[in-house]
């Protein structure tokens, strides 16, 4: 299929779903997190697991017999950084499998489709090789304005109609697209209630993301590539994860341009950008030079894929596009681990010593970039802090001093030392030469 994808790119396939399988099914079970919350039927996991072989061997006759319906989504929220909530669609375990095993099989189609400065939930990019890009296209592309464009509670606005239109581009198989339907269109279910969706995409499900790429490929990035192309009198660097867009540009007017453009070709398909989270600042190698000449200070920062961007230099002076954390990311984060040590105080202490130490290494697994040790250095230093202070108060007698807590911090949590190459070195290797936008 892949190959017959990338021979062809008109080609559409008009058989699919005989590619969904009882070994298709059964290896998109055990893809799933067994703790993952149930949906709205209650089954876990592990119950399903229970008869797994009878279980999927009646998923994939009702599949293929058209006898198969999609579930309503559970509605759950969770707080976002800037105090906001952010909806989430719990789907049921039968649901999840076989959106698994449909994306699986889409995948091999449309990995050949979707464009290189497109990041995000693909096979083998991650949110790092999305930094990685932006920083070697603003270090070596003569980048002076950046677009950080935010698209307006994009998940909630998808368009059924034309994400249907879209996947008919590739996807000819009339049982594959009757499935997308059922997924869109099964509704929520919210405090008991039952409400339908007539449009978006409930965020969480295994599908969405795939079929979020595939709307912003058609909406966003083959126009993007085109208006650069036809358009652009200077160089323009395109990153996209998901529904965060940062483009770079080397002249005002194209930026101003583009921005105009893209509020016209988003309000056509039923988006938006959001009014305070876009931003078109001055940023790159000449930004600070040129901002003291006019008496306007330092460059803006700006915000993506959970670290600030900073106009920066090195010891010897030169341009360096430096990444510190966010810093209400990481203050939400300290409140998280405050609250759990809170709750959990009167278990053991090696229990305790063993959940904060894998915190602290997740924490650093993404964060400990380089130019961003003192950050990731604050964020431990707090989480030992916030663990002492609630040792002691287990009891009003403790004799934990700062002695005996630093022999727990020795022995539970690991230091805080730069995890990731810099950006150039790994974008390099990754890519061997080619664009890092393109």
């Amino acid at each position: 299929m892949r190959e017959a994808a990338r021979r062809n790119k008109d080609a559409r396939f008009t058989a699919l779903l005989h590619h969904v399988d009882l070994d298709r099914l059964r290896a998109a079970y055990w893809a799933i997190r067994p703790q993952a919350a149930p949906g709205v039927d209650g089954v876990t996991w592990d119950a399903y697991g229970q008869d797994l072989e009878a279980n999927l061997r009646d998923l994939h006759a009702r599949v293929h017999s058209g006898a198969y319906r999609a579930s309503p989504s559970r509605r759950v929220y969770i707080p976002k950084a800037d105090g906001r909530q952010r909806p989430l669609g719990i789907a049921t375990v039968e649901d999840k499998i076989l959106q698994r095993a449909v994306v699986e099989v889409l995948n091999a189609v449309y990995e050949v489709d979707f464009l290189g400065f497109s990041y995000g939930f693909r096979p083998g990019r991650g949110p790092h090789h999305a930094l990685d890009a932006l920083v070697v296209g603003i270090s070596r592309k003569k980048v002076n304005w950046v677009l950080d464009a935010d698209i307006r509670e994009f998940f909630t606005n998808l368009d059924h109609r034309w994400l249907v239109r879209f996947l008919e581009h590739r996807i000819a198989d009339q049982r594959v697209l009757r499935l997308i339907r059922k997924w869109l269109s099964a509704g929520v279910v919210e405090d008991g209630k039952m409400s339908e969706t007539s449009e978006g995409a409930p965020q969480g499900a295994s599908a969405s993301p795939l079929l979020a790429n595939v709307y912003l490929h058609y909406v966003f990035d083959l126009w993007a590539r085109w208006w650069r192309n036809r358009y652009a009198r200077g160089d323009m660097i395109i990153v996209r994860f998901a529904d965060d867009s940062t483009v770079g540009f080397e002249f005002q007017e194209d930026a101003q341009r583009f921005l105009a453009d893209l509020r016209e070709r988003f309000a056509r398909f039923g988006l938006g950008l959001h009014p305070d989270k876009t931003r078109l600042i001055e940023f790159g190698r000449h930004a600070a030079r040129a901002r003291v000449a006019r008496g306007v200070g330092k460059p803006e920062t700006f915000d993506f894929l959970g670290f600030t961007h900073i106009c920066g230099k090195t010891r010897t002076g030169r341009f360096w596009l430096k990444r510190k954390t966010i810093s209400k990311r990481m203050r939400a984060k300290l409140v998280e681990v405050k609250d759990h040590l809170r709750r959990s105080r009167h278990l053991p202490i090696p229990e305790q010593g063993r959940w904060l130490g894998s915190v602290i290494r997740g924490y650093l697994a993404y964060y400990a970039v380089p130019g961003n040790t003192d950050a990731v250095a604050a964020f431990r230093t707090q989480a030992r802090r916030h663990w002492h202070r609630s040792l002691r108060r287990r009891s009003q007698r403790t004799r934990l001093n700062w002695t005996r807590m630093r022999r727990l911090e020795t022995r539970w949590l690991p230091p805080a030392r730069v995890k990731h190459p810099f950006p150039e070195r790994r974008f390099d290797a990754r890519t061997r030469g080619r664009s890092p936008v393109r």
